[in-house]
């Protein structure tokens, strides 16, 4: 039976959510990326327009075949995105690479008086982390709506204790300056449990 070309494998790939891995002559995976559509960002690589990113030019001259996995959700297909290149490292992922990762939101429920902040890394400890976000912008803006929301601190608890009189974000209502006593712990603590 005739192996089927790359043209006729695109062709057929699902319009739906999943990580593709490109593979070189040899076999080796040189690329991993997640879609919304597989087929469709799969196809972007090969059309006249193209990815503008310098190193694709590269990467598409040595595609010999591209494997797929499907997922429910593109949010799955990010976490599996992340995990396949820390497991492959692929020559053409630039990105993710080394020890970077996407970011998240992370809460340490050991902390006296606990806050969100934005991490990239994560490590094996006790903190709850939420996420992923494929950009700071997009956590940082899951962080401020979550501060207009529950007034929680914003700042390392040392520059906190630090001050002599609440901070700017006390003032404007995003902080009820757990630092200065302004609030319970307790009442604190149920700030952030509603936060999570």
């Amino acid at each position: 039976m005739e192996a089927m070309s790359l043209e006729d494998k695109i062709a057929q790939l699902p319009v739906s959510p999943g990580v593709y891995l490109m593979r070189d002559s040899s076999g080796t995976i040189i690329y991993v990326g997640k879609a919304r559509s597989l087929r469709q960002r799969v196809r972007s690589y090969f059309s006249a327009s193209g990815d503008s990113r310098w190193h694709v030019r590269f990467l598409v001259a040595r595609i010999a075949d591209i494997e797929v996995i499907l997922t429910d959700t593109e949010k799955e297909a990010l976490l599996l995105e992340n995990t396949l290149i820390k497991q492959h490292h692929p020559r053409y992922n630039l990105d993710l690479k080394d020890d970077k990762t996407y970011f998240s939101l992370r809460l340490d429920p050991a902390e006296q008086f606990p806050r969100f902040s934005i991490v990239r890394k994560i490590p094996r400890d006790t903190a709850r982390y939420f996420g992923p976000y494929a950009s700071a912008a997009a956590a940082r803006e899951v962080l401020r709506q979550i501060t207009r929301m529950f007034p929680l601190r914003h700042y390392p608890l040392a520059t906190c204790l630090g001050r002599k009189r609440p901070c700017l974000y006390h003032q404007i209502g995003q902080c009820s300056a757990p630092c200065h006593r302004l609030i319970s712990e307790a009442d604190y603590l149920e700030l952030v449990k509603e936060a999570r």
